[in-house]
């Protein structure tokens, strides 16, 4: 027997805004069901778990355990601008020389989150990450 992964939750003051960033980044809806006001809100992905957004009443106090790897579409450059036009905010550069490596970024709450390199970046350039 085995467990399956059904959502990611993420603690947060603002469950559906919260939920409408991160349909954004993803390009996945927010559930039709909820809306403004909802203590609980999902962001349904396609082929894995939901994005599952819980609000609760304290703030986040400290770094994240548990944290979202994206790998874009596009040039992990163009993401970077793209998710901090969304409200996104820049967090630590890890990205190396060779071009391996990825970017820390934060969501509107504070929650990091990392932006690998995309597959046209890593064609270009070495294996890793």
């Amino acid at each position: 027997m085995v467990s399956m992964v059904q959502n990611v939750a993420v603690d947060c003051a603002d469950a559906y805004a919260l939920a409408r960033f991160w349909s954004e980044v993803t390009g996945c809806p927010v559930d039709p069901e909820d809306g403004p006001g909802a203590e609980e809100t999902r962001v349904l992905l396609p082929d894995g778990p939901d994005l599952y957004f819980n609000q609760v009443p304290e703030p986040k106090t400290v770094k994240n355990r548990v944290h979202l790897c994206l790998r874009p579409t596009t040039s992990r450059e163009e993401e970077i601008e793209r998710l901090l036009k969304l409200g996104a905010t820049y967090v630590a550069d890890r990205r190396e020389p060779d071009g391996s490596g990825w970017a820390v970024l934060a969501d509107p709450e504070g929650n990091e989150f990392c932006v690998l390199r995309s597959d046209s970046d890593r064609a270009a350039g070495t294996t890793s990450a």
